[in-house]
């Protein structure tokens, strides 16, 4: 049988509850839906660590962040201590390639260094600014337009569409697809950075969202004093309260972003279609972690376990091996996205992977709605501090199942425990109560566990010796 090919879009800091199709009416995203039709949509999918190097070096290798010891935004190169998934698959013929972020390195102001990482093409662009001398393909792109990508930061309103980075992403995509390769199979990862922040889609987006008929990401009466116990972890905290009208105006950009690349996800399944692919190829749509958007009062990114952060969409589609029209809210972690490709492409998976295949649930030979027991996700420090002195280094990790979460935050004498069940919106911290102590004693006993079997997989087995 002839193995998959792969369209592997991951998007960047995209929230778990933006796809209209799973619930969210105000929001336009036409053709992710259609993939959610297509295929299996998982509502608890969970991201290994709420910041991109971390996160990606997590999914890229189906490790957790401390066993690949990819922890760090900002770190000067990958550590190279596991394999990528794409090297995995490209020895064993497929063709990769990649178009915008990698980010397994900081990559601010210099060319990202790269490893084995097997892509045959890399379009490389961090993100849409003109920070790089050379080696930034997304700049050149532009600049061989007879445009300006300095003019175009200077009013990112103004972009025309087409000549986005999100454009440009699904531009390098569609071309490789339609090589002639011949019955090689290929691997396409597409990494927009939006809906990154800052919050600037080109205004015909931004006008399909009028602010005033959104709701905005709710604060509640106790999120300020809630956040003042925080202090000391790394996090945007926004110097004055964020009002109604300035949430909505943040959600709204943020929505236009996402309809951005919804139609860019619309263009490349139509690019699969022409050429007589789409059967043939396992389209994979996530993101690699969330944003707070201003929920709870907070801003972007860091280290916090809230569900915009750490819960993340997650599509999968293959049309007549895969079951379609399925909703899952099974618990799943990205990493699991790894191994489940080297099911499909019958590679063997590294003795250290700690992902667990979707195959048997994608394919339906196990219940939809049952994957793991619990998710984690962690934070080792994983801010860079260069030119930061406001970075403390944060230790944290989180430990969630079907109905509590548990959020620790090391060294530190404040930490989380919600019930999602009475509170999903978590808004109620149960750390402190006094009736919540033998929950909270359960559910700590339960993280070290995880996170002491996690740190070496390989010989958790060996029975004797």
């Amino acid at each position: 049988m002839k193995r998959p090919n792969v369209l592997w879009i991951c998007t960047d800091e995209q929230r778990w509850d933006t796809i209209h199709a799973l619930g969210n009416a105000h929001i336009q995203t036409p053709h992710i839906d259609r993939l959610v039709s297509e295929g299996v949509a998982f509502t608890h999918a969970f991201c290994q660590s709420p910041i991109c190097t971390a996160s990606r070096s997590s999914f890229l290798t189906g490790m957790y962040p401390s066993s690949v010891h990819g922890c760090t935004n900002g770190n000067d190169r990958w550590a190279d201590s596991a394999p990528l998934v794409t090297k995995l698959l490209a020895d064993a013929g497929y063709d990769c390639g990649l178009a915008g972020k990698l980010h397994l390195a900081g990559a601010h102001g210099r060319i990202e260094p790269r490893g084995d990482d097997g892509f045959r093409e890399f379009h490389w662009s961090h993100d849409p600014r003109d920070l790089w001398p050379e080696g930034h393909a997304y700049a050149d792109w532009v600049h061989a337009q007879g445009q300006s990508l300095s003019a175009f930061n200077d009013d990112p309103a103004s972009v025309p569409p087409a000549m986005h980075q999100t454009a440009w992403c699904a531009d390098r995509a569609i071309e490789f697809m339609e090589q002639d390769r011949g019955d090689a199979p290929w691997l396409m990862s597409v990494n927009p950075f939006d809906p990154h922040p800052p919050l600037d889609p080109p205004q015909e987006y931004l006008d399909r969202y009028p602010a005033d008929r959104l709701p905005g990401y709710p604060v509640g009466e106790t999120d300020a004093a809630h956040q003042a116990r925080f202090v000391d972890v790394d996090f945007g905290v926004p110097a004055e309260p964020l009002n109604v009208a300035t949430r909505r105006q943040m959600q709204a950009a943020y929505y236009a972003m996402i309809t951005l690349i919804d139609d860019n996800v619309g263009r490349m399944l139509e690019s699969l279609e022409r050429m007589g692919q789409r059967q043939d190829t396992i389209v994979i749509f996530c993101s690699d972690h969330g944003d707070m958007v201003g929920e709870h009062g907070l801003l972007h990114k860091g280290s916090r376990f809230y569900e915009p952060l750490v819960r993340v969409p997650l599509v999968i589609s293959w049309p007549g091996r895969y079951r379609q029209g399925i909703v899952s809210e099974a618990l799943v972690e990205l990493m699991d996205i790894a191994p489940t490709l080297l099911t499909e492409a019958d590679v063997q998976a590294p003795e250290r992977t700690q992902g667990q295949s979707l195959a048997p649930l994608l394919r339906g030979d196990v219940d939809s709605s049952t994957h793991r027991d619990f998710v984690r996700s962690e934070f080792y420090h994983a801010l860079s501090p260069v030119n930061r002195p406001d970075i403390r280094g944060t230790y944290a990790t989180m430990y969630r199942d079907r109905r509590h979460k548990l959020c620790v935050y090391h060294g530190l004498d404040a930490g989380e425990l919600f019930d999602l069940q009475q509170d999903p919106g978590e808004f109620d911290n149960l750390w402190d109560r006094p009736d919540a102590q033998q929950l909270r004693f359960d559910l700590m006993k339960r993280s070290f566990d995880a996170l002491a079997f996690a740190t070496d997989i390989g010989t958790r087995h060996v029975t004797q010796f």
